[in-house]
């Protein structure tokens, strides 16, 4: 019987195993290769606190594991299959089944993507999800942004602080976003909206990284290429919550629902943390915060269950 257990190996679970360690709790952390968090796969990260001179993203993860497991935290490598009942609650694992008065579930979101072979290899090299995280790089360069939503013109109009100019390929005619970040992105000096167009090919080479993006009209199926030097995907996240449908609350995205002003589900007992709830901020430090809240909120419900 496991106090709690944590579902995740991001910044959320990592940080959630940190403080439930560091309370006696022993959290059992369980995670798959998919559940490492995108920081795992995140090359230079700047942007998070301590780090002056920035960090390799799975640095990051590995001294967060070590941290936790200093602290008496346990880990076991397998997929989640299911969980079942009230607390304390049965979760089937690859190998059997374990048993756990808490959960939290940090499984996170992954990026959308396109399917290209060139997305996958220049990934983090050029290649990017987070205007954010990856938008300083960029300075006095040309880009590209893929998509047509409020994410899109949101990420475009934030990387024309940083590049000389920003592509948006747009697959249709018009922009789906609302009129008000339409208008932003289509006043922007900055930013040029190619229309019918999708992302054929993005080149590159080892050294270099990205060079240049391969567009395809669909209107004519004629190619041209762009000079630029990163191209970024804003066509939506995909919540990692396949194995927790029926058993918490999701809106319609798949993203699991908290209650406001903390990290608890719809099942008691259960709580969430990081980008499989979190639709608006997405970044490690913030995925961090909500692993301590969930840490806490478990514990009360611990100390409460006597």
């Amino acid at each position: 019987m496991e106090n709690l257990v944590i579902i995740g190996h991001g910044p959320a679970g990592l940080t959630a195993a940190i403080y439930a360690a560091r309370a006696g709790l022993s959290p059992l952390v369980l995670h798959s290769s998919s559940e490492l968090g995108q920081l795992d796969q995140t090359t230079d990260v700047e942007n998070f606190p301590g780090f002056p001179e920035g960090i390799m993203g799975p640095d990051i993860i590995k001294d967060m594991h070590k941290q936790a497991e200093r602290f008496g935290t346990n880990f076991k490598m397998t997929h989640v299959r299911s969980i079942d009942g009230d607390s304390p609650f049965t979760l089937a694992v690859d190998d059997g089944e374990i048993q756990a008065r808490s959960i939290i579930l940090a499984t996170g979101a992954r990026p959308r993507r396109l399917g290209l072979d060139s997305e996958s290899k220049y990934w983090g090299n050029g290649v990017s999800a987070c205007a954010v995280c990856d938008g300083f790089f960029y300075r006095e360069k040309e880009i590209l942004v893929i998509g047509g939503g409020d994410s899109a013109c949101e990420e475009a109009t934030f990387l024309t602080k940083f590049a000389s100019k920003v592509y948006m390929i747009h697959r249709r005619d018009e922009l789906r976003a609302s009129k008000i970040m339409a208008r932003r992105a289509l006043d922007n000096p900055k930013i040029e909206i190619v229309w019918n167009s999708v992302l054929d090919e993005v080149l590159g080479n080892v050294s270099d990284g990205v060079t240049g993006a391969r567009l395809k009209c669909l209107l004519t199926s004629q190619t041209q290429d762009l000079p630029v030097t990163g191209v970024f995907l804003a066509i939506g996240h995909i919540p990692n919550t396949s194995p927790f449908q029926g058993v918490v609350e999701m809106d319609d995205e798949g993203y699991v629902v908290i209650e406001e002003g903390s990290t608890r589900t719809s099942k008691n007992g259960i709580f969430a943390a990081g980008d499989l709830h979190d639709k608006n901020y997405r970044q490690a430090v913030t995925a961090a915060g909500f692993g301590c809240m969930a840490a806490l909120d478990a514990e009360r419900f611990l100390s409460h269950q006597g």
